[in-house]
């Protein structure tokens, strides 16, 4: 239902051909990590949380090694300043980040103790380094808890919304697992949960169904390209 969809979903398609090229691109970079077998898919919608910190990370799985592959579309809403993911490693090893979306997004890779590991922003020296090499599936991440920080780039306008989705594998995958993240309900503050309420909310959050629908084995761009039917 139109009720449903994430804001400005009507300038979606209009917003991504600008950067769409320079996407593809990089993520064909990555067709070395392969589906093995029959592909399950598994989808979940979830509302973020109004509150614009780590601790308020939207759950997007596990990355396990030769097992995941985890895929989150989304929307920076108009004055929203971040958007917080978080996702457990399971081992070891060298991780594949793909994304197509709108321009300007600053994208942030971040250990648990909130130290940044890899940038998006040409500026960020070394961690920018890593993120080119994350892009390109040769960065290694130690097993852990992480966050993915969405961000606007240093003089975009806060009032324009800015429309994405991303990617991590680690090596082959035989589970996607599908996370579109909408926007939180109108004066919702977040904190009116108790502990055991959040966490059943998270629980039923985490238990998410088989879906069908998608076709198995679609490579990192189609895959993301795809995820943006979700929202027209």
């Amino acid at each position: 239902m139109a009720d449903d969809a994430l804001s400005s979903v009507s300038s979606m398609v209009s917003s991504l051909n600008a950067s769409i090229n320079n996407a593809v691109a990089a993520l064909q970079k990555s067709q070395s990590n392969q589906a093995i077998g029959e592909v399950k898919t598994y989808e979940k919608t979830v509302k973020k949380s109004p509150l614009n910190t780590t601790g308020g990370a939207t759950d997007i799985g596990v990355l396990a090694k030769n097992t995941t592959r985890l895929n989150v579309a989304s929307t920076l809403a108009a004055n929203d300043k971040v958007d917080f993911y978080k996702f457990k490693v399971t081992s070891k090893g060298e991780a594949t980040l793909g994304q197509v979306g709108d321009d300007g997004l600053r994208i942030q890779v971040m250990s648990k103790l909130g130290t940044v590991v890899a940038d998006s922003d040409p500026k960020a020296g070394d961690n920018y380094d890593s993120f080119k090499k994350l892009q390109a599936g040769r960065l290694s991440l130690d097993k852990g808890d992480y966050t993915l920080r969405v961000s606007r780039q240093k003089g975009e306008p806060e009032k324009n919304p800015k429309n994405y989705a991303m990617q991590l594998v680690m090596g082959n995958y035989s589970q996607d697992y599908d996370t579109t993240a909408k926007q939180p309900s109108k004066g919702d503050t977040g904190l009116t949960l108790t502990t055991g309420q959040q966490a059943m909310l998270d629980g039923l959050n985490s238990s998410i169904s088989s879906m069908n629908s998608i076709q198995t084995g679609l490579t990192g761009t189609q895959k993301l390209m795809g995820s943006f039917s979700l929202f027209v």
